[in-house]
């Protein structure tokens, strides 16, 4: 797969998030900021995503996903965020 597709499958399945996706084959880094993840712990927000990715690594296509999120408030101080 390409980041590409890893972000059209992740923008069609979680509305109102912006995704950074960078990788290769089927190892990628996700980086998802939306107001979605207001008030979750970690661990949900990790399951939100590998939710919307679930029929994708469990056939194969994704072996290996790495997960940061954040709300808009956070990424504006994120390490992540080149533009902050």
């Amino acid at each position: 797969m390409h980041p590409s597709e890893v972000k059209a499958l992740l923008d069609a399945r979680i509305d109102g998030c912006e995704f950074h996706i960078q990788g290769e084959g089927c190892n990628f880094q996700v980086v998802a900021v939306g107001e979605v993840f207001s008030g979750l712990s970690p661990v949900k927000r990790q399951q939100l995503i590998y939710g919307a990715l679930a029929e994708e690594i469990a056939s194969g296509a994704l072996h290996a996903v790495s997960i940061k999120t954040y709300t808009p408030a956070q990424w504006n101080s994120a390490p992540e965020n080149v533009d902050a």
